[in-house]
């Protein structure tokens, strides 16, 4: 589980999706990074291991910017580190992507692009993605939206993704497939979040992009369009802006009494977002990129411990079992 933050306006962007992002951090902290365009039209870049805290030790303060993407990951390729935290770039510095889910194809992807010259740097699928959009700017892309909508055509897997490039410091484009993705509507401003928990202290105005949706953000401007059919590329879809009836301090419970109620009716939606992928029915293979990559440590184990609470505890029980039931290892 990752979040993601963008925003464009008229505000503080780093200090906004900064703010924002902390009420994400659940989703995942052994990393976080934000990327903004400042003042000067420089790309202003920090990235820290560990919880949002961490990030914001290595800041004295933050930049003029009025664009900027964050983002809050769980590892899921290549161990917790700055190297591995998003944003990622491309060779040439110029295009930042914070990314959610999981390429499926990143192997092939990234084989193909280290053949053509490309510099890839860390073990993420996220930096492929920067660099995939790097290459249709060099086949011919003109804009940004052009750029991202032709370099998704390339990938499969899911995603939710915040894109912005240096040499455009006025837009900010998102785009979603399995993983969720919502605009914040404000005045004069837009922000772009994974969860309306993120959003719900800034505007409570959204608008839920679909599979196969992408927003071309401008601070006075939206454009929404579908990847698959091209619809909306000249105009925009248009599309139902919906009201949030909750407050910031409801926003971590979704709008439930309690948290037990939220628990129990997102049950479906969680293991839904579990599987994507990671079952790859077409291969007859299940892949679990946070294990793929403790491979060695998992094979030296001599013994799991799983420690948890509540209904966690159960979920251990189970833990336990395929452990030592499948892997033969004591749990």
């Amino acid at each position: 589980m990752c979040g993601i933050v963008g925003y464009i306006g008229k505000k503080n962007a780093v200090g906004t999706v900064l703010k924002n992002l902390k009420l994400l951090e659940y989703r995942g902290y052994d990393s976080a990074g934000v990327a903004a365009i400042d003042e000067f039209g420089g790309v202003y870049l920090k990235k820290a291991a560990g919880r949002i805290s961490s990030l914001e030790k290595k800041m004295r303060k933050y930049p003029k910017s009025n664009l900027a993407i964050a983002h809050t990951r769980w590892a899921t390729h290549g161990e917790p580190s700055v190297l591995i935290a998003h944003p990622h770039f491309d060779c040439k510095e110029k295009i930042y992507v914070a990314h959610n889910g999981i390429i499926e194809n990143y192997e092939t992807l990234k084989s193909a692009l280290l053949a053509e010259g490309h510099e890839i740097s860390s073990a993420t699928d996220t930096e492929v993605l920067a660099h995939l959009i790097e290459r249709e700017f060099s086949l011919g892309a003109s804009n940004l939206e052009d750029a991202v909508k032709y370099a998704l055509k390339h990938v499969t897997g899911t995603f939710g993704l915040a894109v912005l490039s240096k040499d455009e410091p006025g837009v900010l484009v998102g785009a979603r497939r399995g993983s969720p993705l919502i605009i914040g509507v404000g005045r004069g401003e837009y922000i772009l979040a994974s969860d309306p928990s993120a959003i719900v202290g800034e505007t409570k105005k959204v608008i839920y992009l679909n599979d196969d949706e992408m927003v071309v953000l401008t601070p006075k401007k939206r454009k929404i369009l579908n990847l698959l059919n091209g619809a909306g590329s000249k105009n925009g879809l248009r599309k139902t802006v919906h009201t949030l009836e909750w407050t910031i301090e409801d926003s971590q419970k979704g709008g439930f009494p309690h948290f037990m109620a939220k628990e129990i009716f997102e049950a479906p939606q969680v293991i839904a977002n579990a599987f994507r992928g990671r079952i790859l029915a077409e291969k007859g293979e299940v892949r679990l990129g946070g294990l793929d990559s403790a491979k060695k440590r998992l094979s030296e184990a001599g013994r799991v411990i799983i420690a948890a609470c509540g209904t966690s505890y159960f979920a251990g029980l189970v833990g336990k079992y395929f452990f030592e039931e499948l892997g033969h290892l004591p749990a």
